[in-house]
């Protein structure tokens, strides 16, 4: 129980957005210059979940475990789909380089990133910059935010979403 308060106050310092709120709707361009909107999902749960930046180590072990635990995810019904600030063609080659079987938004001017409150100041090795934080949404079938993972386990990340949602 303690661990949960812990998680909820780490969750009000990265995003505005509660467990119930309606998650907010988005268009934008996929690693194929497809439009995507979060509207398309209705009906639908998306695990959507924003990382920093392709073929960087732990965004790739990220992708990687939710890629090989697609078929999984998607027997329990589950859409996913992955945002970052890289451009088309870098997702593109991230796709492709690591066989990922979900498309990956380009939110290049952080429209979508700043909707959902994951940018902000960060620290890495004493260096103090802006950029996104990994974070994970899990959207119900009605477009209301099930769950908010903000502590991300890179290398168990399925599991840990499952775990999250009480599904194990």
């Amino acid at each position: 129980m303690l661990q949960r308060v812990v998680h909820l106050k780490l969750q009000k310092q990265m995003t505005q957005l509660s467990i119930g709120d309606n998650a907010p709707n988005f268009s934008a361009k996929d690693q194929n210059g497809n439009s995507i909107a979060l509207s398309q999902f209705a009906g639908k749960r998306v695990i959507l979940f924003f990382y920093p930046k392709d073929n960087t180590p732990g965004c790739t072990v990220e992708a990687c475990d939710l890629r090989d635990n697609y078929s999984d995810l998607k027997k329990r019904g589950f859409e996913i789909v992955g945002i970052s600030a890289d451009d088309e063609k870098s997702h593109l080659k991230f796709i492709e380089k690591f066989q990922l079987p979900f498309p990956l938004i380009s939110d290049t001017d952080k429209a979508v990133i700043q909707a959902f409150g994951v940018w902000g100041p960060k620290k890495f090795m004493g260096r103090e910059f802006d950029g996104i934080h990994r974070t994970t949404f899990v959207i119900d079938a009605n477009g209301k935010i099930e769950a908010i993972i903000t502590k991300v386990s890179t290398k168990d990340h399925a599991a840990q979403i499952i775990e999250h949602l009480g599904m194990a």
